[in-house]
């Protein structure tokens, strides 16, 4: 996880999202598309023409840091809002009250193994709540991950590879709900680059690629007919890549970018504001 994107999220919130299956009359309640939004990631995700907008916004701050390592404390919130689909946009209508929140704090270390290698690894334990149902979970993660910088040209990849466990739980007992993935995935730069002087950095586009498999198939609540199991997903996309973070330090954005995922009926358009996979 990066720093945070808290008021850029919140001026471009119409165009994020998170797991989205649930409308808001849909009796059987889907814990899924706010308990695991932070993990799952931001985008407008979309199952048989359902959709729920969703801030993800990834805050952390830096507790230690030297050459080598450095431990982060991370406190990510998501929000969610019913009743809010695109062509709202072009009216200028905006969700008019929030639907879910999920807190997500926990600690995150970083060391470097190597010059060109960087372990990842973190523990989080939060609280989530549906406000139009009155339930809440507690929520639980951790995972390690692994960035390995690739000598290629002057196109300098990083080759990702993560993998994760997430649960939930409701409060009441009633539902509880694990899934563990692993994720594999390149960024690689084009080695075009240009200067944005209003806002003192240079900017480089960036591809990449993600591969996303769940060891425990992910539950989409489905309003009408069946529920949708996901058990993978393919994502690809293009982002900006700043020379330093703009804006300031505690919620400075390094990458603006567009991806695409799909994967077993699910489908979502995720606008990033930080490193993408």
């Amino acid at each position: 996880m990066s720093p945070s994107r808290f008021f850029r999220s919140l001026l471009l919130f119409c165009c994020c999202g998170s797991l989205a299956s649930l409308s808001q009359a849909d009796e059987r309640e889907d814990f899924t598309h706010y308990a695991f939004a932070n993990y799952l990631g931001s985008g407008l995700y979309r199952t048989a023409n359902q959709n729920t907008t969703v801030i993800n916004v990834p805050i952390s701050f830096t507790l230690s840091e030297d050459e080598h390592s450095s431990l982060s404390l991370r406190t990510p919130i998501s929000l969610g809002f019913f009743n809010f689909k695109w062509r709202d946009l072009p009216e200028g209508d905006f969700p008019s009250s929030v639907g879910t929140a999920t807190f997500t704090p926990g600690i995150e270390y970083r060391t470097r193994t190597a010059a060109n290698h960087e372990l990842q690894s973190y523990v989080d334990l939060g609280y989530g709540n549906n406000f139009s149902s009155g339930t809440d979970v507690a929520i639980m993660s951790a995972g390690v991950s692994s960035l390995l910088d690739v000598d290629y040209k002057q196109a300098r990849p990083v080759w990702v590879n993560r993998l994760f466990f997430a649960g939930y739980s409701s409060f009441d007992g009633g539902v509880s709900e694990t899934y563990s993935a692993i994720q594999s995935g390149i960024d690689i730069g084009t080695n075009v680059y240009w200067r944005w002087d209003w806002l003192g950095v240079e900017v480089e586009p960036r591809l990449f690629a993600a591969g996303y498999w769940y060891f425990d198939k992910l539950r989409f609540v489905m309003p009408l007919g069946e529920d949708v199991l996901v058990s993978h997903s393919l994502e690809v996309g293009v982002t900006l890549a700043f020379s330093k973070p703009i804006l300031w330090e505690w919620m400075g954005i390094d990458r603006i970018g567009l991806s695409y995922r799909a994967g077993d009926g699910v489908q979502a358009w995720r606008l990033i504001f930080e490193f993408p996979i």
